[in-house]
């Protein structure tokens, strides 16, 4: 009701209602839940589901692609906190949060069927891109880059490679490789591949040294000192 009475005044700047907004995903995600596919989702119904007006609902959305992206965001696990001054330390949050992703699309029938509908819908698919995707890997990139500068990685070496070179096991095993295992320790074991590295490490040469022979003295005669 509070929605309903908000929607018949709507004026430019007014606060927006948390209420409102949390009626307008809910609706989104009952929908969602009851078989509706993306693409048969209104506004119109939306708002009729929600107990709001149409007005309200483009008060805080523009069209469907950015609200369909703000309902993904709502359920899929949150953003993790990283402290956006460590290096190798806030790469391993972004990554375990990769994992967790992957855990939940995994496990959640709709988050599954909504990505897998979004990837059909260009529009809506280069929303999410844009406004999902790519902060992400630029909040990942700076975190490599700080690695650099805190000497904890190469820095003779492309910062947006290394950090394809992190991102994309993680990736694979989340989105290519659906039956990969995904263990707690995943992201740690990562990093710590790609720091140490991949060549195998060189056995120590263990190859007795000779030992020296001391020549004998040779006198100005060119005799040694034996023959003297």
């Amino acid at each position: 009701m509070q929605a309903q009475d908000e929607d018949r005044e709507p004026r430019r700047g007014r606060p927006r209602s948390a209420a409102a907004e949390r009626a307008i995903l809910d609706a989104v995600v009952e929908l969602l839940e009851a078989g509706e596919p993306l693409a048969g989702l209104s506004i119109e119904r939306i708002a009729r589901t929600a107990g709001v007006g149409k007005a309200t609902i483009y008060r805080r959305w523009s069209g469907k692609e950015e609200l369909f992206v703000d309902v993904l965001r709502d359920i899929e696990p949150p953003e993790p906190k990283i402290s956006g001054t460590a290096g190798l330390s806030d790469l391993r949050v972004m990554l375990e949060s990769l994992r967790r992703r992957g855990l939940a699309q995994r496990t959640s029938v709709l988050l599954h069927n909504v990505f897998a509908q979004m990837k059909s819908h260009p529009k809506l698919w280069a929303e999410y891109q844009c406004t999902v995707t790519a902060p992400r890997r630029a909040a990942m990139v700076a975190a490599v880059r700080r690695a650099v500068e805190a000497g904890e990685l190469r820095a003779d070496l492309d910062v947006e490679l290394m950090d394809d070179l992190f991102v994309g096991p993680m990736l694979v095993r989340t989105v290519h490789r659906p039956d990969a295992p995904l263990p707690e320790d995943l992201a740690e074991r990562i990093i710590r591949t790609l720091v140490e590295g991949l060549a195998p490490r060189r056995a120590p040469d263990t190859t007795p040294v000779p030992a020296r022979t001391t020549a004998p003295a040779t006198l100005p005669s060119g005799k040694s000192a034996g023959q003297a």
